[in-house]
Order: C-alpha cells, then sequence, then structure tokens
C-alpha cells in the first residue's frame, strides 16, 4: 500500500534515527563532561528539566573550557566578527577587470556583511554554536532563512540531537530531516490555527504551553523543472508533519538548500562527523579518574588519618592549641601518627600531561604559539611562526571553509529573491552569474605568511652585500609597490589605514616635484653668476666662449 506524504516522512525519521543509535549514545557520553547542557537531549523519550544541574560527572572543567575557547578559536579564524572574511570574484579571471563586475561584486558582498551583521539576524550567536557543535559532537547544522515580516536574513542553529542527515552519491548533504517541538502555542503562530490538527489548535486555546513534535524534511526534488511556473522549479522540497495523525501541515520548497551541515572530520562510511572531544575522549575519561584519585588522596593529606596504639585508651583531639596527654612514650617517642598518603604532586603533573592533550586536541594550544617569548622573536621568526601555524590548522580548521561556503551561497540566493542585491550586469549575465568565493582570514593570512617570511629571508642575505659593495642594484628586483599592498593584508592591516593608489601616486608627484624645485634652488645661483658674466662680456665686447 501507498505510503501517504506524512506517513513518508515519519518512517524516514525512524529509519534514520535507527541508523544514529549508536551516535546518539557516543554523544552523551562526550555531553557529561565535555558540554552538560546538553545531556539527555540526543535520543527520543529523554527528559530533562529546564534548569537541572548536569554537571555532576564533572570532576576538572578542562574539557568544558577547551570546548569554549574552540569555539572562540574558530570564530576568531574563520569569521572575525566586525570584518570581511571573504569576497567574490568572477569564475572567468577576465571578468574582473571590467569595472561594472568589480562594483557589482562588491555590492554584493557588502550587503551579505550588512545583513549578515544585523542584531536581529543571530548570525554571531548561532554559527559560534555551530563551533561549538562540531567541537563536541562532530556535526552541526545552521538553517538560513529570509527574516519574517522585514527583508534581511535569520539564522537558526540546529542542535544534532533533532538532525538526521543523508549524504548524495558525493558525499554531500542533499536530505536533512528535523525532528523538534513546539509548543501549541509557538505552532499557531508559525503557520495558523487551521493548518494543524485539531487536538494543537484546541490546545492552543486551553493549554498553549503544551509541547508536540514537529518533523521538517527537506531533500531533492523529484520532479525539479526550472522552467515550470509551481513548485517544481525550485529545485528541494519541503514539508512540514505534525506527529499527531502524521499530519502533513504545510508543503512548499527552496531554491537552494537551507540547512549548511558542518562536519569536523568523518571515518569512512560514516554520514555524522566525529569531533575533537571524541578524539580527546581517552584523556578525558583518564583526567576525570585521575582528579578523584588526587582529591581523595588532597582530603587525607589536609585532613590525615590519625593512628594511634592499640593499648589503652588515647583521648586525641584535632583542635587547634589541644593538649593531649599520654601521645609520647616516656622515651619521647610519638604515640600518635598520621597515615602516610600517596605523593599528590606526582598526580597533578599525571593531570598536566593529560590536560595538555585535551587543549591540544581543541586547538588551545596551537593559539598560543605566538605568545611564547614574542621579544626575544625577530620580525622573520614570528611570520615563520605564523606560517607552521597556518600549516597545522589548515587541514582541520580551513575544511570548514566547505560549509561556510554553503552558507554564502544559500543568503546570496535568499538576497537576490528579495531584490537586496543590484542586478546582475550584463558581462556576468552572459556567464551566467558565475563566481567563486575567497576567503581572506587569519586562516588563510597565516598560510600566506610563509610568503612574506621568505621576502625577509631574502633580504637578510643581500643586505650584507648592500652594506658591502655599497651597491642597491640587488633591492631592484623586488616589486615594493605589490609587497607592501600584500604584506598588509597578510598581516591585517585595516584597509582604512592605507593610503589608496591614487593618494600614494599624489604624495609621489608632491614628492618629485619638490626635489626638482631643489635642484633648481641649488643651481640657480651658479645660472644667475653665468648670467652676470654673460652681461659683463657683452659690454666689454668678449664672445661668449671667452668667458668659458
Amino acid at each position: 500500500m501507498e505510503l501517504s506524504l506524512g506517513e513518508e516522512v515519519c518512517r524516514d525519521y525512524e529509519h534514520m534515527s535507527r541508523d544514529r543509535a549508536v551516535f546518539e549514545s557516543y554523544w552523551e557520553d562526550i555531553a557529561q563532561v565535555v558540554w552538560p547542557n546538553m545531556r539527555s537531549t540526543f535520543r527520543r523519550g529523554d527528559y530533562k528539566n529546564p534548569g537541572d544541574r548536569n554537571n555532576e560527572q564533572q570532576m576538572d572543567s578542562t574539557p568544558q573550557l577547551a570546548l569554549h575557547r574552540f569555539a572562540a578559536i574558530l570564530t576568531s579564524l574563520l569569521t572575525p566578527p566586525n570584518q570581511k572574511w571573504h569576497y567574490l570574484r568572477a569564475s572567468v579571471p577576465a571578468l574582473n577587470r571590467a569595472r561594472r563586475v568589480q562594483e557589482w561584486f562588491e555590492a554584493v558582498n557588502d550587503a551579505l556583511f550588512r545583513y549578515r551583521d544585523d542584531s536581529m539576524s543571530g548570525f554571531r550567536s548561532q554559527n559560534r554554536l555551530v563551533y561549538a557543535g562540531i567541537g563536541a559532537f562532530g556535526t552541526s547544522t545552521l538553517f538560513i532563512d529570509r527574516m519574517r515580516g522585514q527583508p534581511g536574513l535569520r539564522y537558526r542553529a540546529c542542535h544534532v540531537g533533532e538532525t538526521f542527515i543523508r549524504d548524495n552519491h558525493q558525499g554531500i548533504p542533499d536530505t536533512v530531516l528535523r525532528c523538534f517541538k513546539l509548543t501549541a502555542r509557538q505552532a499557531v503562530q508559525q503557520w495558523g490555527a487551521e493548518k494543524l490538527p485539531a487536538k494543537i489548535a484546541e490546545h492552543a486555546k486551553n493549554k498553549p504551553d503544551d509541547e508536540f513534535t514537529f518533523f521538517h524534511r527537506v531533500r531533492p526534488r523529484k520532479d525539479a523543472d526550472p522552467e515550470a511556473l509551481d513548485e517544481r522549479s525550485l529545485a528541494f522540497e519541503s514539508v512540514y508533519v505534525a506527529e499527531i495523525g502524521k499530519h502533513v501541515i504545510e508543503t512548499g520548497g527552496y531554491p537552494t538548500m537551507p540547512y549548511a551541515v558542518s562536519r569536523y572530520d568523518q571515518a569512512p562510511g560514516e554520514v555524522y562527523g566525529r569531533s575533537p572531544a571524541m578524539q580527546a575522549f581517552p584523556a578525558i575519561r583518564t583526567l576525570m579518574a585521575q582528579k578523584r584519585v588526587v582529591l581523595t588522596q588532597g582530603h587525607r593529606a589536609v585532613n590525615p588519618i590519625i593512628l594511634t596504639a592499640d593499648d589503652g585508651a588515647l583521648d586525641v583531639s584535632l583542635r587547634p592549641g589541644a593538649i593531649i596527654g599520654s601521645a609520647v612514650s616516656q622515651d619521647g617517642r610519638p604515640l600518635v601518627q598520621t597515615m602516610p598518603v600517596g605523593d599528590v604532586n606526582l598526580g597533578r603533573d599525571m593531570m598536566e600531561d593529560e590536560r595538555l592533550v585535551i587543549n591540544d586536541t581543541f586547538l588551545v594550544s596551537l593559539f598560543q604559539i605566538l605568545v611564547e617569548t614574542p621579544d626575544r622573536m625577530t620580525a622573520t621568526q614570528v611570520l615563520e611562526r605564523a606560517q607552521e601555524k597556518g600549516q597545522l590548522l589548515a587541514p582541520t580548521v580551513g575544511q570548514q571553509h566547505d560549509y561556510l561556503g554553503h552558507v554564502i551561497n544559500r543568503e546570496i540566493d535568499i538576497l537576490a529573491r528579495q531584490k537586496l542585491i543590484p542586478p546582475l550586469p550584463d558581462e556576468l549575465r552572459e556567464a551566467q552569474g558565475e563566481y567563486t568565493i575567497q576567503y581572506d582570514n587569519p586562516v588563510t593570512r597565516s598560510s600566506r605568511a610563509g610568503e612574506v617570511a621568505g621576502l625577509f629571508r631574502m633580504l637578510e642575505s643581500v643586505l650584507p652585500v648592500i652594506n658591502i659593495t655599497g651597491d642597491p642594484a640587488p633591492l631592484d628586483h623586488v616589486d615594493w609597490d605589490v609587497a607592501t599592498r600584500e604584506i598588509a593584508e597578510i598581516s591585517s592591516v585595516p584597509v582604512r589605514w592605507l593610503k589608496t593608489i591614487d593618494q600614494v601616486s599624489e604624495i609621489r608627484q608632491g614628492r618629485a616635484e619638490q626635489q626638482q624645485q631643489a635642484m633648481a634652488a641649488q643651481a640657480a645661483p651658479g645660472q644667475a653668476a653665468l648670467i652676470r658674466a654673460a652681461a659683463d662680456a657683452k659690454t666689454k665686447g668678449l664672445k661668449a666662449e671667452d668667458l668659458q
């Protein structure tokens, strides 16, 4: 028997939740020690009271602090606030030389950052949750949609526990099914009472805070037709279903995938990612066990166990200033002593070893490279350190550019449909609007630091030769105008601090004019003497060559 659309979505949910059951158990173990607020949120039927204390499994806060730092590190490396961390360019290089094409891409880029950084969009907070999600669980999803009721963009980080994913044949997530809860009041706000099952609409009147389960499935449309005038023109189909009665609430579609999936690392044959927390989980469990032992031994060292002789009663008082009789023998040998405890310092050293592994895995240690003895490092050494950091970060952090590329493509589509960006210039329209994304963030700049370090190493080799020979000709091989601009870019010098090319040309022209005037002023006394001599010679009837 053919299933209805609502039954099909519910069946998909059952299959996809069964396929990831092992991951859910793993996520729960990680949440207990890395992100306690996420405990009991991965499996159907788990219940978590708002405000519950969830950190009783945490003996040490290092993993949780490392996760927060990891999210902050990715934010500063990939999407730094108040900076333009990407640019758009035409896929055909020749088009980038056209003035109108340059202006169009600049306008689009400005619009992206303007609406993305709007206080109502939620990009910064939600994107940070995505970074924290991949740090803890390896997989996280961002939902990008238009702003309701006004132009702009709106973002929502979807918890991994409510998000189910399928990859296409190329390993790209093309199907997302989200299982989420809304109160009856919230459901009416989103869809209206007339679209909801009667039970939910009734609860919205009498018990508006009762929660109900809903599904949202987005997948490629099988009957897609770009030329159609209805929903078939949209590449992805969308359906909202209420679990009660498997009731279809709303169908529709999207021209681009609204869910951007980020995965930190993947094992062969797995859809969901693996995280730094998973890599460091053995060290995290060891640290928790060590902390428990050190706390026990530390308690014994601070409040020791008293040992006394077994012959005769002895009243031992631990009160400060107390006098204990019969605590020593007639020859002065103590009859009371404390039980020896283990080496607490050794326990602390072992814990530091595990903390170092955890911080390395969450990239905290890498981020401290440049703060190690910076006063003793030359400019070249600093650049080489930056290059090393870029080489180490690029394979892991740099792969998040795939996730950000999906976000940017979705944003451009939404803004274009809201007519918040200018129409394509003719040159780009003929090229079907093909564009590429060029990232300009600390990760890409760190990877380019080797170029600057190479220039400084060359100067260190050439300058002694110039000092010996007095000939600056070797420096003529460097295009200093190009090098200076790119060094400023790689070093994150704000553009507003740099003069434009036209301003630099004016300064150079003014400097040349001043030099000419100075040379003329120096030559003026000699020229005046020659003029006077020529005049005197004329009066005396001498020829000009006689004055030479």
